[in-house]
Parts: C-alpha cells; structure tokens; sequence
C-alpha cells in the first residue's frame, strides 16, 4: 500500500516516478547474481509472497492507531484510535517504516507461495523484487531465510522497469513478473514490453479500490490459478 497522495495505496512512498533509471543500489546488487539463462520469474514480496494487507491494520491497532480503507491509500486513512484523528504524513511514514523493521514478527507467507515458489525451483530463476528502503533489506533477507525462501532478493527505491529489464539482460529469455500493483506493471510494460506480467492480490476484495492494471496484464486470483498460467508462459508446462 502507499502512503503517497497522489497514487494507490502502496508500500512503497518512498518511491519515486518512473524516471527511466535504474536505482543504483538495485543495480549494484543485480551485479553480484551469478548469471542465468533460464526462464526467468521475478515476484514481489509484499502482498505476493508475504501478507501485508492482513497483518498491518493488525500491528497499527497495537500502535495506538486503525486503518479505514475508504480508498486505497494510507495517508489520510490512518486515524489515531483514541482521538480519531488522522494520522500525519510523518506519522505514517514512521509507521510504516517500523513495520518493515518487526516484520518478522507480522508477516506470513501468502497461501500458495510458497508451495508456487518451490514448483518454479530449478526450472526458473526466481528473484523478489521489493520495493523497500535498502536499509531494511538484511531483515527482510534474514525473514525469508527463516520461512525457506531463499532465492534471490532485490530492493529498489524506484521504478520496478529498469530493475526488470536490467535482470533480464540481452538474452531475450522469457520473463514473467508478478506484483500486486498497477503502477508497476506500467513501468515493466515500458521497458520489457514482451514481459508476461501477472496482477495477483492477497486480498482480492480490495481491487474495486485500484486503478485497472494495463492491458495485456492477466489478473489472478491466487496462486492456484497463477502458477499453470505463468508455467505456461514461460515455457515450462
């Protein structure tokens, strides 16, 4: 979800526009993967691979604060649970940011990842690709060990488009990317327009919120229904 006034709700507030650049971090740590000629499959975390819609109303009402999702957004949904009042952009960011740093002890695996991840292993090369404030990658990192993902883990502070097509090379091999919002499909159309892009959702109920994803992107409903179709897609069925 964001925290941005102007975009749907995402995580990811921090982010900033689609410049066209790739985030020089992202690409430092692209550099140190081996590199790979198999199909590859490239997956966000949040709400993709682990819960987050789910458990931050959770960890807010622990906060001292509620998150009414009258529209998908977290600043100006936030609400103080004594006072009522709407949260700050400050205070939202803060909280966000404290989320990312005790997920551990919030988020679970999405019904059906893991079991979707360990189909892929070995036929593809899987890498998540968060977008996340860089210094919080070692935890994430650490939590995803914890619950057996150990594949590759990548964070970027901007646009996904770069990242994918910089992860992709030259090669032309297939790609397939899965994420659960819109913006980022726009950006991984525009710099890998042959990409087969995946709109799956942890919580299916709140997609009346967001914008339609762009055409072409195929809308999932799970996991279940996710993992043949990008089988297919990507040559391995």
């Amino acid at each position: 979800m964001s925290a941005s006034d102007d975009a749907p709700a995402q995580r990811n507030d921090f982010t900033h526009g689609d410049t066209g650049l790739i985030d020089p971090e992202t690409e430092r740590q692209i550099a140190e993967l081996s590199r790979d000629t198999r199909p590859l499959l490239v997956l966000d975390v949040d709400d993709v691979v682990l819960d987050f819609v789910k458990p931050f109303p959770r960890y807010l009402v622990s906060s001292g604060y509620e998150l009414d999702l009258a529209t998908f957004r977290l600043h100006g949904n936030v609400r103080h649970l004594e006072s009522g009042r709407i949260a700050e952009r400050e205070e939202v960011a803060r909280l966000i940011d404290d989320f990312f740093r005790l997920q551990a002890e919030w988020q679970t695996v999405t019904k059906g990842a893991g079991e979707a991840i360990a189909y892929f292993a070995g036929k593809a090369e899987i890498v998540m690709l968060t977008a996340m404030p860089h210094k919080w990658r070692a935890i994430r990192r650490a939590h995803l060990d914890t619950l057996g993902l150990g594949h590759p883990l990548l964070t970027t502070e901007m646009a996904k488009g770069p990242a994918l097509a910089r992860l992709r090379g030259d090669s032309g091999r297939p790609i397939a990317f899965v994420d659960d919002q819109p913006a980022n499909h726009v950006s991984a159309r525009q710099h890998v327009p042959d990409a087969h892009l995946f709109h799956l959702m942890a919580e299916n109920a709140l997609r009346a919120l967001l914008p339609a994803p762009p055409e072409g992107v195929m809308i999932v409903d799970d996991w279940h229904e996710a993992t043949p179709l990008i089988a297919r897609a990507l040559g391995l069925d």
